[in-house]
């Protein structure tokens, strides 16, 4: 069968060979005209005056657009209709969108856009959380709330009690190809639009509404993207609008990208959080009680958001059961670019607040973290079965060690002692079975908690014990070396809160020579997405992989489609690609069996043959048969998401089907004279149910790795005192290169399969794993609380300045 095996991207050998097309390659017709924007250069403010003159003589320029010269909606927002993709005469942030230059090449195009002379009438701009919260800047009337339990009274009557504050950074997408669009007009009236998106649904909607026609006259295809991450969810819309509005007016074929630093000036981020929380707890580290505030900067639309800062407030519980909590969430309005959706979209923010409060709490105590970690876990699952190991591997052998100043040493290795999940039962825990409320802060049960098993086998195989007795002996002899090891598990909840949002289609076609046409409404940026639900078209068939068409994603195939986001990809596509093959299955298996005499479920289709009775032919001579007596062999597919859901303004429901799991453990090393930092070794042991594709799996698991990684070490955004982002390219921003990856980097699947009815009941991979990454932030963390007795309270991103200042705190 296709499914559950390893086999390589679909694309592979495109890529490594440099043929694979992305927007940027279509071929483009004679004459065809490229944009850019011209872009404001102040963060808030009025229009007063804006001369274009010197734009429209600029060489190849053919025509210079306002606000006034478009035709229909100047709404690029994919939520409100509160971001214009031309200024009103308003100036919400420093790189916002003022005019549009169209000219004969992108080289004319950008140099003219930088020629407008525009004065305005300036404010001073709303930038930091503590102006917005003055101003009362904000999305929302007020806070949204999530409560459970009595939380005073149980602060109050904790026997213990700590409060703190965590900031952490945004983050730039930095995906390998940039934002890019190109339309092609047609007769009537019509577009077609190649884009590089996560949602050609709503690259449709927008175009349509800018032209003042029906969604059936746009056309958006896009076959592959160089990444998107979440950045080319919304952000695509204003360059999509701009292609074809610009192709309406002039009649030509229109294409826009931007240059990097255009890139990085004008779309969005990762939300940045401020978390304040106070929590009570028990002797043993147990939380009774426990309060936490989000901020987040939102920037000057609301984008995203609202679903964003949910998110995170719906993962601020992670892997623990929490008696009492109280989540308070302000969405804050600022001037600078609106941040939009990233992977994990606010998961990993609410999430790793929990993270810094179990670490501060073991400080307070003097408790060995992942015990106080494990005292706090849900209860497991009622039926779970211990696994007996991991289903696949891979590792990165270690390289030879080298010298101290390189700050690679390593300390010894040995195993772990394990425990059971009987051990973290409600009794364990101190509580009463028969009062467990085994439920999230938002009133949904916890029905599939594995994180007990896994956090045993992962400590076991990755030698916990013994490690961080080395970490300690080490750090006992060595004074300017520091080394830190530290584990974090994650609880990810998969489907979209947005309830409607969980559907998709697929169409599929069967051709007389039995080859296999296949569409569907999910996007492929690299994740692997086309090949894996290529492999469960191929198992419905019974043929091999190369029996099977991949197309790019088009509206004009399948209508109405969700956002490649959310990491439903695979659940949703793969699910009504598998009820469009099944259809198609089923009229043939009918067909033989009537002409056999025989009932339908006994007719076999595998290895590539269809067998009925005693006759056994290829699928291909099955196909032509069933053409032959005029069965269609053409069906759509379609799925929606069974038992979820939500009502975000109660806070109360089930927003997720399942669950994804993950844990990890890293071992870091910091210079305390620079603040220089490295890791060392990563293991991780994560949940993908049963996998459809255990190597792009682990290929997912390792690149959301490294990016949740470089989000809270070396990705760091900086805005001045006037707006302007500073950190606006790669020599200024530093994504992790191949040299901060782990020399040693352990990465498996846990075995097993998802308790919920999903495709082949595999597991959402594509941002689970992100988060896994928080644990290079919390072996930092340790690495500097060696330095001295008190709490080191390191920030995020903890660039090499931070972890200077936490060796200081930590000092006292």
């Amino acid at each position: 069968m296709s499914v559950n095996k390893p086999l390589p991207h679909d694309a592979a050998r495109l890529h490594v060979t440099g043929t694979a097309r992305y927007v940027d390659d279509m071929p483009t017709p004679a004459g065809t005209l490229n944009l850019a924007f011209g872009l404001s250069a102040i963060a808030r403010g009025t229009i007063t005056a804006m001369n274009l003159d010197r734009v429209r003589k600029a060489p190849g320029v053919v025509a210079v657009l306002t606000a006034e010269d478009l035709p229909h909606a100047n709404d690029v927002s994919p939520s409100i209709h509160d971001e214009p993709l031309l200024s009103d005469g308003t100036v919400h942030y420093l790189g916002q969108p003022l005019f549009l230059v169209i000219a004969d090449s992108h080289h004319n195009a950008r140099n003219a856009a930088r020629m407008g002379d525009v004065t305005y009438d300036e404010e001073t701009p709303i930038l930091s959380i503590e102006e917005a919260m003055a101003a009362d800047a904000r999305f929302e009337d007020g806070p949204r709330i999530y409560t459970k339990g009595d939380v005073d009274a149980a602060l109050t009557a904790a026997p213990h009690r700590l409060s703190g504050r965590f900031d952490m950074g945004g983050q730039e997408h930095f995906y390998l190809e940039g934002q890019a669009a190109l339309a092609l007009p047609q007769e009537g009236g019509d577009m077609i639009v190649q884009s590089s998106t996560q949602h050609p649904t709503e690259i449709q909607h927008k175009v349509a509404e800018a032209l003042g026609v029906p969604m059936h006259g746009v056309r958006v295809e896009i076959r592959r993207m160089g990444g998107g991450f979440g950045g080319k969810e919304s952000q695509g819309n204003a360059l999509a609008v701009s292609c074809a509005v610009a192709a309406a007016l002039t009649g030509k074929p229109c294409k826009m990208r931007y240059d990097r630093d255009d890139d990085m000036t004008i779309t969005g981020k990762r939300h940045d959080f401020r978390i304040e929380y106070d929590v009570g707890f028990k002797d043993d580290g147990r939380i009774t009680g426990i309060d936490f505030t989000h901020y987040t900067r939102c920037g000057w639309a609301q984008d995203l958001s609202l679903p964003v800062a949910d998110r995170a407030m719906l993962h601020a519980d992670n892997a623990y059961l929490l008696p009492a909590a109280r989540i308070t969430s302000h969405r804050l309005k600022t001037n600078m670019q609106s941040a939009t959706a990233f992977r994990g979209f606010g998961g990993p923010q609410g999430l790793i607040g929990i993270e810094r409060v179990m670490d501060h709490i073991a400080h307070t105590l003097g408790l060995d973290p992942i015990e106080v970690r494990r005292v706090n876990y849900y209860a497991p699952a009622g039926d779970a079965q211990p696994s007996d190991g991991a289903l696949s591997t891979k590792t990165t052998a270690p390289v030879k060690p080298t010298t101290s100043e390189d700050l690679t040493s390593r300390g010894a290795q040995d195993v772990a002692d394990g425990s059971g999940a009987e051990e973290h039962l409600p009794q364990a825990q101190g509580l009463d079975a028969a009062e467990v409320d085994n439920s999230t802060p938002y009133a949904m049960p916890v029905t599939d908690f594995i994180l007990h098993e896994m956090t045993d086998k992962l400590l076991e195989d990755s030698d916990y014990a013994a490690r961080k007795q080395a970490v300690a002996d080490w750090n006992a002899k060595h004074d300017v070396l520091k080394k830190g090891i530290a584990f974090n598990p994650v609880k990810f909840g998969i489907s979209f809160t947005l309830t409607h949002l969980n559907q998709a289609g697929a169409l599929v076609h069967v051709y007389q020579d039995g080859s296999i046409h296949l569409n569907h409404g999910g996007t492929e940026m690299g994740q692997g997405l086309f090949q894996k639900v290529a492999q469960v078209a191929a198992a419905r068939f019974g043929v091999g992989v190369e029996a099977i068409k991949i197309t790019a994603s088009d509206t004009a195939k399948v209508p109405n489609t969700s956002a490649t986001a959310a990491s439903s990809g695979s659940d949703l596509n793969g699910m009504a690609v598998q009820n469009a093959c099944d259809t198609i299955r089923d009229r043939i298996a009918e067909l033989l069996a009537e002409l056999h005499q025989v009932h339908p479920d006994t007719v076999r289709f595998e290895d590539g043959e269809v067998t009925v009775a005693n006759d056994t032919m290829s699928f291909a001579a099955a196909a032509k048969l069933a053409y032959e007596n005029r069965v269609s062999l053409s069906a759509t597919g379609f799925y929606k998401t069974p038992e979820v859901a939500w009502d975000r303004i109660a806070g109360k429901g089930r927003p997720f089907f399942y669950f994804a799991y993950g844990a990890a453990i890293s071992e870091v090393v910091i210079d305390t004279l620079t603040g220089e930092n490295r890791i060392l070794r990563v293991d991780i042991l994560h949940d993908a149910g049963k996998s459809l594709n255990p190597a792009l799996d682990i290929g997912q698991i390792e690149g959301g790795f490294v990016q949740g990684a470089g989000w809270l070490t070396t990705e760091e955004l900086v805005w001045d005192g006037s707006g302007r982002l500073r950190t606006h390219a790669p020599s200024t921003y530093k994504i992790p290169a191949c040299s901060d990856r782990p020399d040693i980097f352990n990465v498996a699947l846990w075995d097993g399969e998802n308790r919920s009815d999903t495709v082949y009941r595999s597991k959402a991979v594509g941002e689970p794993p992100f988060m896994l990454g928080i644990s290079t932030h919390l072996a930092l963390a340790d690495a500097c609380a060696a330095c001295g007795p008190n709490f080191p309270d390191l920030q995020a991103p903890a660039t090499a300045e931070e972890v200077l200042q936490a060796v200081k705190r930590a000092r006292g």
